[in-house]
């Protein structure tokens, strides 16, 4: 037992893990306190905007959907049948391929999915890849297992296959699994092209590498251009981790995960050991919202309603920023990804961003060596339109405040 210091205080540095110690989750949990509230102009969360939450399909739902004694009780791990009956026969009619009854469980978001995948496949030590920039909970979710991180780079196709295929083919134990954001991707916003999807997966099916796949942005697609989704080319080698935070509401806190059946068994094993199971309410919900056609009418607003703030953003960074800074055009999603000129100094401006009452998120944040000091993720997804433009007109002036070349 350990015994209290002298002013009754428990020695927390010594007695937490150590992958606690060097965790960087303080970035994500920052970043659910801006809310811009003050007068910030908050660029930083990745938040859906409350415009998109379907207020009135659940206020028609929610008492008849509380006489079913499911809504309030514990329900099956996997998630309920009806739900998964449901969704199963969604993604049947949109990506061409069913995943059987053992081949999908519904889980607390797209996190906790993340989450149990690491939790069963990643042990201390354990390679596994990423791209390069990448979801920062991802990356947090390999350090508290303790593994080792190695970074793919991406381009306007999205990820390199032909340099993950170098990594592969290195010395070394092989890679246990490969993370991946392919559609409207977080940070960058770009999407992996259909060419890349195809020798993606044969590559991983040479190589016996697992691909989990991150689908959260994939139905906010601004055109018609719907690539296939990994896992239904390969659904051998893919574990589909999904959210329904962006398409329904992020409060209800439900995801999915699609995947062999011997993982999925694993994968609810260990949910049993976290959460039990999701909220039977949510799901009932949820099941009831796309049973009624809504879900995909909501999907399609949401898609209207980003494409037309995403140009927002696109035309005030071509008209604000200098010549100098590069920024992605996303075609989905809620980012875009800006990088800085080196004549930059990215504690200057990160200081005159501060003070000019605009946050962002460092791109340092994204990558599992911190590098990327000059670089940021922008998000347009909760900012309201009229406010945009002022927000990139602040950003832009403490960027040029903080270029040595210009001063």
């Amino acid at each position: 037992m350990t015994t209290p210091n002298a002013v009754g205080r428990l020695p927390w540095e010594r007695m937490f893990a150590r992958h606690v110690a060097d965790d960087s989750g303080d970035v994500i949990t920052a970043i659910l306190k801006q809310a811009g509230g003050d007068g910030t102009i908050a660029f930083s969360g990745g938040f859906p905007h409350p415009a998109t939450f379907p207020r009135e399909a659940l206020e028609e739902s929610f008492t008849r959907i509380l006489q079913d004694p499911a809504s309030l009780q514990y329900g099956p791990t996997a998630g309920l049948a009806g739900l998964r009956d449901w969704f199963a026969g969604w993604l049947a009619d949109h990506d061409g391929t069913r995943p059987a009854e053992d081949e999908l469980m519904i889980t607390s978001g797209g996190m906790e999915g993340l989450g149990l995948v690491v939790k069963c496949l990643v042990d201390p030590g354990d390679r596994v890849v990423v791209e390069a920039p990448t979801f920062m909970g991802a990356l947090v979710s390999f350090q508290r297992a303790s593994a080792r991180t190695e970074a793919v780079p991406v381009d306007a196709d999205g990820l390199d296959v032909d340099a993950l295929e170098r990594l592969l083919t290195g010395p070394g134990t092989p890679p246990k699994l490969l993370y991946t954001i392919p559609d409207y991707q977080n940070p960058t916003g770009v999407s992996l092209s259909t060419e890349r999807r195809h020798a993606l997966v044969a590559l991983a099916r040479r190589h016996g590498l697992l691909i989990v796949e991150d689908v959260a942005y994939r139905e906010l697609g601004f055109g018609d251009d719907r690539r296939p989704s990994l896992w239904s080319l390969a659904p051998d080698v893919v574990a589909q981790v999904g959210t329904f935070s962006k398409t329904f509401t992020p409060g209800m806190r439900i995801g999915w995960i699609s995947a062999p059946a011997d993982l999925v068994g694993q994968l609810v094993r260990a949910k049993q050991n976290t959460d039990q199971c999701s909220s039977g309410l949510g799901q009932l919900l949820l099941e009831d919202y796309g049973r009624s056609g809504r879900f995909d009418q909501g999907i399609l607003a949401s898609r209207s309603f980003y494409r037309a703030r995403c140009r927002i953003m696109t035309d005030a960074l071509a008209e604000h920023l200098h010549e100098g800074v590069r920024f992605t055009r996303a075609d989905g999603g809620f980012f875009t990804w800006l990088t800085a000129p080196d004549t930059v100094d990215p504690d200057a401006f990160q200081e005159a961003a501060r003070a000019a009452g605009v946050t962002y998120v460092p791109g340092a944040a994204f990558y599992p060596d911190q590098r990327g000091e000059r670089e940021l993720r922008l998000s347009y997804s909760r900012v309201d339109d009229a406010t945009i433009p002022e927000g990139v007109r602040r950003l832009a002036s403490a960027l040029a405040s903080s270029d040595r070349a210009r001063r």
